[in-house]
């Protein structure tokens, strides 16, 4: 049986134990966080194959150096898909289409701030470059209020030891339909739309994550959309990836990856525990 480091202890463990299990790979945790380390005594415990890489990149660097393993999704598919602006110009490079979108690497003026949506229409969606989950996009309605977002990003800035100084402005689609499309091996294997609660979105909110509250439900996905997702796959060279497709006024868009994604419960294709098994099995043979 094929031992299966997951160095994740979330919902996605819990959820990949048993159906891994019938198809004869253990899934084990692999703490990577949040421990102590002896750098100089070797690991207790050998696996044939790594899941996603941790995601804190030096913590990974240290469960590579002690366990050597290959993974399913390594450092560089991780680091690719969290660029949110090196996704942008990619997918945009291959004629897969994205979000209007600006980045503004800090520092830059004010000046060049208002230049660089001048030809966007307000509210304006505001990103950080590298953060998940949702965490720090904001919505400026307009210029004021986009440059007092602006402000609070060049305070994090200014903090020598922040690795990341870079920011997405990004056309907000109205009322868009919000799908996570998951592609395992260059084939789709079923998604996920993301909905908000009449009551929320009544309250203003427009945040689609499920981390935020939205709730993610089975989802039919279109034949465009699953060729819009697996071409962005492709594009991007990474094995098992959660596509983000904003579907608004019949346009439809790849907003975002992850190579990390969640994997939902009892929501993808009967195939989807083969394929992602055959997958880990492919990884561990090379």
């Amino acid at each position: 049986m094929l031992r299966l480091a997951v160095t994740t202890s979330s919902e996605t463990f819990e959820r990949m134990c048993d159906p891994l299990a019938a198809r004869d790979i253990a899934v084990e945790h692999l703490q990577a966080k949040e421990r102590v380390v002896d750098l100089t005594a070797p690991p207790t415990r050998h696996f044939d194959v790594g899941f996603v890489y941790p995601s804190r990149l030096m913590e990974g660097g240290v469960v590579d150096g002690r366990h050597a393993i290959p993974w399913v999704n390594d450092r560089d598919a991780v680091v690719t898909s969290r660029n949110k602006a090196g996704v942008i110009a990619a997918l945009s490079r291959a004629g897969v289409p994205v979000p209007e979108t600006r980045l503004v690497s800090n520092p830059v003026s004010d000046e060049d701030v208002a230049a660089a949506v001048a030809d966007l229409d307000f509210p304006i969606v505001v990103k950080p470059n590298s953060a998940t989950r949702g965490v720090g996009v904001a919505k400026a309605t307009d210029l004021d209020s986009l440059l007092g977002v602006v402000d609070y990003l060049n305070l994090v800035h200014d903090y020598r030891a922040t690795g990341d100084q870079s920011y997405l402005l990004q056309e907000y689609l109205p009322n868009a339909r919000d799908y996570r499309i998951m592609v395992v091996d260059g084939t789709v294997v079923g998604g996920v739309e993301r909905q908000l609660s009449d009551d929320a979105r009544e309250a203003g909110r427009w945040k689609h994550n499920v981390h935020r509250g939205a709730t993610a439900t089975a989802a039919d996905v279109p034949d465009d959309l699953r060729t819009l997702a697996a071409d962005a796959a492709a594009e991007l060279d990474i094995d098992y990836l959660g596509v983000d497709v904003l579907v608004s006024d019949g346009r439809a868009v790849v907003s975002e990856t992850n190579a990390r994604p969640t994997i939902d419960d009892e929501k993808y294709a009967d195939g989807f525990w083969d394929r992602l098994a055959a997958l880990i099995r492919r990884t561990a043979s090379e």
